[in-house]
């Protein structure tokens, strides 16, 4: 047992959850949290509250951020929006099929780390950047370095909102992307159409995966299309719904489309729900 608050860098942006220590950051607050390039400045969105699990493994928050670090966070973020612009307009002028989708500025250090600039972009196919970044350099007088992402890692970066209505999984909270098949898509019943099934990132949905084992281990449920009898009659299996244990027939007599419930039309279950008991 600990205590944990988390933390974000982007309004609406992943939660990153750290063990607060000896500090108590309120939601709002602005705090310093450790990264591979010195701590930097993220805002508070949960406070710092006990909870059940081990927070051993949780990194710890290096401090409230002072009028210093808010002063170089706003110098980052500026220098950040530069760069942005200035490779938007240098990539018009060469003439590249780029699209930029963030830009990591870091700051000199006082070690003597000079000012570093990662621009995060995306393209239909292998790109020679090779003049861009001498220009970009030159423009921005610092080293520049341009990765190229794949549509799921792009989507994950920028962020937005899901068919669901609900922020990208990807930009929220999961951290691995698994394989997602059209299998899982057939499995539970979905229409293979692209537009339904598929997220921001122009992939298969990542949330496919979420309740595809249910419907894997349905072995016990009709399959669609099977006649089953049902208290009102006869009918016609039409989908599946290992979540809440139920499926959709339509009655072959009257053409009526109604859900029951798994026992009522699954005869080995049936016995077993209504089996006497000790």
């Amino acid at each position: 047992m600990g205590m944990l608050c988390a933390v974000s860098f982007n309004r609406y942006g992943r939660l990153y959850y750290l063990d607060p220590g000896e500090f108590r950051p309120q939601v709002g607050d602005r705090v310093l949290v450790p990264t591979d390039d010195g701590p930097e400045v993220a805002e508070c969105v949960w406070a710092a509250q006990w909870v059940s699990d081990d927070t051993d493994g949780f990194p710890k928050l290096a401090g409230l951020a002072g009028e210093e670090e808010l002063r170089r966070d706003e110098s980052l973020r500026r220098r950040k929006a530069e760069a942005k612009v200035a490779a938007k307009r240098l990539i018009r002028e060469h003439g590249l099929p780029m699209k930029v989708v963030a830009v990591d500025h870091v700051l000199a250090t006082a070690d003597g780390g000079g000012e570093r600039t990662t621009v995060y972009f995306t393209a239909p196919h292998r790109v020679d950047f090779r003049s861009l970044v001498r220009d970009l350099g030159a423009t921005l007088h610092c080293r520049v370095e341009l990765r190229q992402l794949s549509a799921r890692d792009s989507a994950r970066v920028q962020g937005g909102i899901g068919s669901c209505g609900r922020d990208l999984c990807c930009a929220t909270f999961l951290t691995d992307f698994e394989p997602v098949t059209i299998r899982m898509a057939k499995d539970q019943d979905l229409p293979l159409n692209p537009l339904r099934i598929s997220g921001a990132c122009g992939r298969l949905m990542c949330c496919l995966k979420y309740e595809h084992p249910l419907y894997a281990d349905s072995g016990s449920y009709p399959a669609s299309g099977q006649r089953v009898e049902t208290p009102e009659g006869t009918a016609k299996v039409v989908s599946r719904h290992p979540p809440s244990e139920t499926v959709t027939v339509r009655q072959i007599s009257d053409g009526a489309t109604r859900r029951c419930a798994l026992s009522d039309v699954c005869g080995p279950r049936r016995a077993y729900d209504t089996r006497p008991t000790a």
